[in-house]
């Protein structure tokens, strides 16, 4: 029962070691492509909860305390809110984590090479455009990756 709150390492090591990991999976996911965030897949939970156990070790090394685990929550729940109030706070901050929306279509014509680099197939643009209305892509003024993952499609005007 004493062992439930001994730590096996100091407390500011859990602390260090939980932004150290917060931060490059954090870079990791960013270098995904905002497509990846968009679409939650079964192979998507599968990496999340892998990833998790990936990082297990390196968050809590050899400790399995009770506070140890505790203190690593904290830790991550306080990064991520202070995370969440910067990027809200500084627009370069957000720009930097949350990434800015990808033009992926102008005037009826696809941008393939941006579709290539953030890993849109012609089908999820396909759905996106019938999801939003439009036919075709002859019917499309602009077409957008937004941050969150998701396809933005702008008709074209109808002039009467």
């Amino acid at each position: 029962m004493s062992d439930m709150f001994t730590l096996a390492m100091p407390w500011w090591e859990f602390i260090l070691r939980a932004v150290v990991v917060y931060v490059v999976v954090l870079g990791m996911v960013r270098l995904t492509g905002k497509r990846a965030l968009g679409q939650i897949t079964p192979f998507d939970v599968l990496l999340i909860v892998l990833l998790g156990n990936a990082v297990q070790n390196a968050l809590l090394g050899q400790d399995t305390s009770l506070a140890g685990g505790l203190l690593l929550a904290a830790t991550l729940i306080a990064i991520n809110y202070a995370v969440g109030w910067l990027t809200t706070r500084n627009l370069r901050m957000e720009r930097l984590i949350e990434g800015e929306p990808v033009l992926i279509a102008r005037d009826g014509r696809l941008l393939d090479s941006v579709l290539r680099r953030e890993l849109i197939t012609y089908a999820d643009f396909d759905a996106a455009m019938r999801q939003q209305g439009c036919r075709g892509i002859e019917e499309v003024e602009l077409a957008l990756l937004e941050i969150n993952g998701h396809i933005t499609i702008v008709p074209r005007r109808q002039d009467a």
